[in-house]
């Protein structure tokens, strides 16, 4: 996998994938619709944020690529990669508690704080990792 060249894009599943963690130079897309909703990316090899009609959904430091990202009312799922360790924050749902797998191993269960924020590390050792949020 690699970086995404046009920055973000629906792909033949209906997820998105965005991001590009290759990049030494911070680009952005605006306004990119998709089913009524207003996405927004920024990426770089520093950080990667993708917000959902103004307000922050994802982001991640150093910057990632993540692929087929897909969101419903009980999960979030995604494949991300990067070159080192990444720390990564999602809004989600304020005050509710959220079981978190990587690679299908439990890696933790938090509760998000007023802002519905969640943030958890992903390590890049071996190679890309796929990423799921449950609600408990």
């Amino acid at each position: 996998m690699a970086g995404i060249e046009e920055l973000i894009r629906v792909e033949d599943d209906q997820t998105l994938s965005f991001g590009n963690h290759l990049m030494d130079e911070k680009k952005k897309i605006l306004d990119f619709e998709v089913d009524g909703h207003i996405y927004k990316v920024k990426t770089y090899d520093e950080i990667t944020k993708l917000e959902k009609n103004g307000r922050l959904l994802f982001e991640s430091v150093p910057g990632t690529t993540v692929h087929h990202f897909s969101l419903n009312d009980k999960a979030v799922e995604f494949k991300v990669e990067g070159h080192e360790d990444a720390q990564i924050t999602m809004e989600l749902e304020a005050g509710q508690e959220y079981k978190i797998y990587i690679d299908q191993v439990q890696v933790g269960k938090m509760k998000s704080n007023l802002a519905g924020k969640v943030s958890f590390s992903v390590d890049f050792t071996n190679g890309t990792q796929g990423v799921r949020i449950k609600k408990a």
